[in-house]
């Protein structure tokens, strides 16, 4: 065999060995791999890509290298998944670096973390200010977790007792032009809704890059053509309109009638009303 045929078939085969190794090994994107996740795939990498252009390398020599390492590393993976201890041995636990909004500097010492990168990994997580925190914590990755105090924290409609509604995945539909029936029919819904929806807008599938199912039903698309203007959707303002129009007709007809009995009757109904739209209100204002 000649060698650049050689070189090519072995350089094949290990860059599909080495897309399998990765897929089985890492699942997550490369800054938060560990130190031992790295230089495990980085030596695989290294010995195929050795073995691919150096042909006076037995092809049993590399496959024994290869599954040392591969196994080795598999193994290593599958371990730490069922045994917490000796998962903590590999990946290290995380270490407190800041509790009850004091820094630790004993601890910051073992992990060889100074100021300077305290205060950059404080502000990645978008603190400014040693005092606004609460607990930090250093995990085996290097990455720095951050709880702030409790004044410093963004209000929530759970502190504010505010009803919110759900939040459901939004569906994509359409995608370069093609319509996607298994998104839609995960909505309960078919193609010819979707083409109702398209047509309200002045919008034909062929012309639409992208169309998504938001939480509350509605249709939002993207054309192909960014010059022109899509319409948005007007079915929840359109209900958030009607139900104070009907609660501003009730309170009119109480005024205008003399009847004290219908006068009353009014008032309730608008009170009524107003009741529904502060129940409702959430869900149509997105």
């Amino acid at each position: 065999m000649q060698g650049w045929i050689e070189v090519a078939l072995r350089s094949f085969v290990g860059f599909v060995l080495l897309l399998l190794i990765a897929r089985l090994l890492v699942r997550k994107p490369l800054g938060e791999t560990s130190q031992l996740e790295f230089g495990l795939i980085a030596s695989v990498a290294v010995i195929l890509a050795i073995g691919s252009i150096q042909l006076t390398i037995p092809i049993t020599y590399l496959l024994i290298a290869l599954l040392i390492w591969a196994g080795g590393a598999i193994s290593i993976a599958l371990l730490s998944m069922k045994n917490a201890s000796f998962r903590s041995m590999i990946y290290g636990k995380g270490i407190p670096i800041m509790k009850d909004g004091k820094i630790l500097e004993d601890n910051m010492k073992k992990q060889h973390l100074n100021s300077d990168e305290l205060l950059r990994k404080l502000r990645g997580k978008q603190v400014f200010q040693v005092a606004d925190v609460e607990f930090a914590v250093l995990e085996g990755n290097g990455e720095l977790n951050v709880l702030v105090k409790k004044e410093q924290q963004p209000i929530t409609a759970k502190m504010l007792h505010h009803q919110v509604p759900s939040i459901k995945e939004p569906e994509t539909v359409i995608m370069d032009g093609k319509v996607l029936n298994e998104p839609l029919a995960t909505r309960g819904l078919n193609q010819e809704w979707l083409k109702t929806e398209l047509k309200k807008m002045d919008a034909i599938v062929e012309n639409v890059f992208m169309a998504q199912i938001d939480e509350y039903g509605q249709l939002t698309i993207d054309l192909f053509d960014d010059i022109l203007q899509v319409s948005q959707p007007t079915e929840l303002p359109l209900l958030e309109a009607s139900m104070k129009k009907v609660q501003a007709d009730m309170e009119l007809f109480a005024l205008d009638t003399e009847d004290v009995q219908a006068k009353q009757t009014y008032k309730w109904c608008a009170e009524q009303m107003k009741l529904v739209h502060e129940m409702v209100s959430p869900f149509t204002k997105s």
